[in-house]
């Protein structure tokens, strides 16, 4: 399974980062280029526990434990058009080159810091993950939306 804790995969996963251009159009969903890199670093701020968003003890428990085992079990990509948490949705424009920045080097640094610079407190929908889960869960959805816009 595909790694971004890989310094060569995480690289591949930057290579196809930049092949976006500011008109690069969604194959689907509603995000611009900009809004879908600022999206990405959201999950990226909480694995590396830069963010916290405060769960919601009775959706992990009714829906967040099956949820995981589902995005986790296996390779296959995320499905289109899947809801994403409050604090992930990217309303407002952004500009292109800062986004393209700022997800590049959350990228480098999450690489860098490898399996034990990942955050230890639940995420907001999962619950309890391991440094390998947020790791498989970034890798996946990383790989989703430059799928989305086509790199």
């Amino acid at each position: 399974m595909k790694s971004l804790f890989d310094p060569q995969q995480s690289e591949a996963f930057i290579e196809r980062i930049k092949h976006l251009a500011p008109m690069s159009e969604a194959k689907w969903g509603g995000m611009s280029v900009s809004q879908m890199m600022a999206h990405l670093q959201v999950p990226l701020n909480l694995a590396l526990d830069n963010l916290e968003i405060k769960p919601n003890k009775w959706i992990t428990f009714l829906l967040g434990k099956r949820a995981k085992r589902n995005f986790l079990a296996d390779e296959r990509p995320f499905e289109k058009n899947i809801p994403t948490f409050k604090q992930a949705r990217i309303k407002e424009a952004r500009q292109f080159e800062p986004e393209r920045e700022k997800l590049i080097a959350l990228i480098k640094a999450y690489q860098a810091g490898g399996p034990n610079n990942i955050t230890k407190k639940p995420h907001p929908f999962f619950g309890e993950m391991t440094p390998q889960d947020w790791d498989i869960l970034q890798t996946k959805h990383i790989d989703h939306h430059l799928r989305q816009f086509g790199v």
